[in-house]
């Protein structure tokens, strides 16, 4: 038996330890290829274009840029290889838990963006990368409504933030409630709960930035039960024939209903959805709140406060937010704007936040509570751009989203807080042709076979569609466009008054505290039951932490066998 044992040994010790190693399958026979002699066959023809007129340059590269060796590529390769081998898992509990969403932001939207902020660099722009596309973990999630292939703002909202898929234009409730159901609505049986109510009951603080109203369908996740996105305000509901007596309005959950009366703070636009219709707007006397009821909310929620004998204060322009940044009170309400905030590329600076200053406020104003925060951060206006065929802007709030996502990550420490960056859906945006590279991401048109161009940006549908000039097998000519206009309405293939959204994964970027959990592709709603279980709280928030020394149940297998080997073997060759 002795004899034996010294024989399989060895080979007991190599099916041990193989077991951990991925062995590559065997080569497979050489594919079959066939020869195409007609170059117009091939899909993947590369025509010699030598009009570079069609291909406007932001960056023309050199002949010897050192990317045409392989070394570069290799050594590059190397490099990450490396540094992911530094990383280490964060086991940690997370202190502050902050979800960063780009409405739209779509994968095309971030190729065409990295692209935009390298070209403003004077590069060529694709090897650019935003700062938070640098998180080291990424994943997919799946966008769609329990009723709907493709999502909208306010089902994906409630997926992200409560954990629970919902129908389309429906927030903060189950699929028990139907579009515009008011009856169904007011159950309380069918309310989710969102990340900053699960947050509230842990004692952390909690706030919203957004750039669209705050009443809007992405920050309504944040705090209201609502049978449809629209019901921001009381007339919206009489003019869908429901009573507002019986559904309550978005703004009015946000100023009187938990969660969103224990926010400490709210900024982004909307003002007209608190003030009364006979109210004159602060900023802009001709115009008029919106709400039938004769309510004005903002003066509601400063009462409010007032009844807890906490410091309040309502703002509504940027210097009234650098001023109030000195010396911060209990609860902050600034609403920039009568509706959404207007694009950082139209903006007057003078009196409007950027996104990034509201988020350092924010953060500032949070992290006094010793228990920790939740954020909710939106750069909602992607997606309003992408509606109209903006390219220009909603690129331009790709960027501003980005800068807002780094100041995030300069304030705060890995090691306690998880930042969580994702977009709700997707939008029909693409990037094609083939394009040379370092070719401006607005401008450059490239040749088609009916000898007109095409845009390497473009989208499905939308308002960007060219009606034919001459007759139906005519398409408009893009050379005569003023493509560098930041208005100018990109071009799409389906007429439609407003392009629609995508019903593609939508990827998703962390760092912190338990966000290796985000990665591989999962349900939408798996989200925030990671960021749950990671700060302890909400219906995740019970799940036992694992210690960093925790091992696999493969590797524990390994070791065992290993152990029990080496001491049978010890045994027998004692003998």
């Amino acid at each position: 038996m002795s004899l034996l044992f010294r024989f399989l040994l060895p080979l007991l010790l190599c099916c041990s330890l193989c077991s951990s190693l991925k062995i590559p399958n065997p080569p497979e026979e050489d594919a079959v290829y066939v020869e195409v002699n007609d170059e117009l066959d091939d899909p993947h023809h590369f025509p010699i274009d030598s009009d570079q007129l069609s291909h406007p340059k932001a960056f023309q590269p050199s002949t010897d840029r050192e990317e045409k060796g392989q070394s570069f590529w290799l050594n590059n390769g190397r490099k990450m290889i490396e540094e992911r081998l530094k990383g280490t898992e964060n086991r940690n509990v997370a202190k502050n838990i902050i979800l960063f969403i780009g409405d739209g932001m779509s994968v095309p939207t971030l190729v065409a963006a990295r692209i935009l902020k390298g070209q403003r660099l004077k590069k060529s722009g694709e090897e650019t990368s935003l700062g938070f596309e640098k998180f080291p973990y990424v994943g997919l999630s799946k966008t769609y409504c329990v009723d709907s292939q493709v999502a909208d703002s306010a089902c994906s909202a409630t997926a992200y933030l409560n954990g629970v898929k919902a129908n389309i234009a429906t927030a903060g409730v189950t699929a028990n409630v139907a579009r515009g159901d008011c009856e169904a609505m007011s159950n309380p049986a069918h309310h989710t709960s969102s990340l900053a109510a699960w947050a509230q009951l842990r004692g952390k603080a909690t706030g919203l930035v957004t750039t669209t109203r705050v009443t809007h369908a992405s920050p309504s996740g944040v705090y209201a039960h609502t049978a449809h996105r629209n019901w921001e305000y009381d007339g919206a509901i009489r003019a869908a024939n429901a009573d507002p007596s019986k559904c309550s309005d978005i703004a009015k959950q946000l100023v009187y209903n938990s969660p969103g009366n224990n926010l400490k703070v709210i900024m982004g636009g909307g003002r007209f959805t608190f003030l009364p219709k006979n109210m004159s707007d602060p900023e802009y006397p001709q115009k008029k709140g919106r709400r039938e009821d004769n309510m004005n909310l903002i003066a509601s929620w400063l009462e409010s406060k007032a009844k807890k004998n906490a410091t309040a204060k309502f703002i509504w322009n940027r210097d009234d937010l650098l001023e109030t940044s000195k010396a911060l009170p209990e609860y902050l309400l600034g609403l920039f704007e009568p509706s959404h905030m207007k694009y950082h590329l139209l903006a007057d600076e003078k009196t409007e936040p950027t996104l990034k200053e509201m988020v350092e406020v924010a953060i500032n104003s949070l992290k006094r509570n010793s228990k920790g925060f939740f954020l909710f951060v939106e750069g909602g206006k992607i997606d309003l751009a992408h509606h109209d065929s903006y390219a220009q802007i909603a690129l331009d709030e790709t960027i501003e989203f980005d800068e807002a996502i780094m100041k995030a990550v300069e304030m705060t420490d890995e090691k306690d807080t998880l930042i969580v960056v994702t977009a709700d859906h997707a939008h029909t945006m693409s990037v094609s042709g083939y394009p040379v590279r370092g070719s401006d991401i607005f401008t450059n048109l490239e040749p088609a076979t009916d000898n007109l161009t095409y845009s390497t940006i473009s989208y499905a549908n939308g308002p960007g569609y060219k009606q034919n000039l001459t007759t139906p097998q005519t398409r408009y000519d893009l050379s005569k466009d003023k493509r560098d206009d930041v208005l100018y309405r990109f071009p799409a293939t389906v007429p439609l008054e407003y392009e629609t959204h995508g019903g593609d994964d939508v990827a998703v970027f962390s760092r912190g505290p338990w966000a290796h959990l985000l990665t591989g592709n999962y349900e939408q709603n798996y989200i925030p039951l990671v960021m749950g279980f990671a700060a302890k709280i909400g219906p995740t928030g019970d799940i036992a932490h694992p210690s960093s020394s925790s091992i696999t149940h493969t590797s524990s297998f390994q070791l065992v066998s290993l152990f029990v080997i080496f001491s049978l073997a010890k045994h027998f060759w004692s003998d």
